[in-house]
């Protein structure tokens, strides 16, 4: 699944296309992806100018001058691409530009979704309104992160993930920052050290901010959206790495499964 640093490097890779940009063209080539399109999609759209693209977790947001607010997610397999050649049968939606550029959204297992949020309603929309502080945001501190697992007796690995914590966070981010941090994806919430947080949120920034750099992690499908892959996978420390030698002291990668998703970790690093 694409991870907040992939939503990101499409964002601004959709940015030099479509920022600033009217569009002159909206195509569905199907009913919808996770579920319909939005049945007005089509009239919202054709004609807007988009002002601004920014992102919440892994939602791309693609902002308008008609007080609506195009939001995507791309699943398990999404991705766009910039002036394909021609259309593929998993390029869903496609937008025109007046400049003549065209950026279709292709989703092979059509996990993803596409909304149409009012400016105004975004802050309280459904899958927003519960959401914790952006990781690589001023609101992301040690001592937020304190007051959210106190007492809380799930591991750490799976509050991290939890969306009510820390918005985007996901699996592989998780485990390369706990490592980074020194701190078992096994240890309770409750008993992870302000100490440790505080090494913990800068691991956080360090691992999302290299991936961004890096134009994200590419596993199966996930491309930027001028076609070339994300290339962090070649930095990753632990995840993906069992059984092989820690980097920083040698010891075997080990993987167990917490809440149905690995986790990868250095036993002799990790505490």
């Amino acid at each position: 699944m694409p991870e907040l640093p992939e939503v990101e490097t499409t964002l601004r890779g959709l940015a030099t296309y479509l920022d600033g940009q009217r569009i002159a063209r909206v195509e569905t080539r199907r009913e919808g992806l996770r579920r319909p399109f939005p049945a007005d999609l089509v009239q919202v759209m054709t004609g807007a100018t988009v002002t601004a693209l920014s992102r919440r977790a892994k939602y791309g947001l693609i902002h308008t001058d008609r007080g609506a607010v195009m939001v995507f997610h791309l699943g398990m397999s999404g991705r766009w691409r910039i002036d394909p050649d021609a259309l593929e049968k998993h390029d869903h939606l496609v937008l025109t530009t007046e400049a003549g550029s065209r950026l279709a959204l292709n989703d092979a297992r059509r996990f993803g979704s596409v909304d149409l949020v009012a400016d105004e309603a975004l802050a309280g929309w459904a899958p927003f309104a519960a959401m914790g502080p952006e990781p690589l945001g001023p609101e992301l501190t040690p001592a937020l992160l304190a007051a959210r697992m106190k007492g809380r007796l799930s591991p750490v690995k799976q509050l991290l993930l939890d969306q009510a914590v820390v918005a985007g966070l996901g699996n592989i981010y998780v485990c390369e920052a706990l490592h980074r941090a020194g701190i078992s994806p096994l240890r309770l919430g409750r008993d992870v050290k302000k100490r440790e947080l505080a090494l913990l949120v800068p691991a956080i920034v360090d691992v999302l901010s290299e991936s961004i750099a890096a134009g994200g992690s590419t596993i199966r499908d996930y491309a930027q959206p001028n076609g070339e892959l994300g290339y962090f996978a070649a930095n990753w420390r632990v995840y993906g790495r069992e059984g092989e030698p820690c980097h920083a002291c040698a010891a075997p990668i080990a993987r167990v499964t917490q809440g149905g998703r690995s986790s990868f970790w250095c036993p002799a690093c990790q505490k």
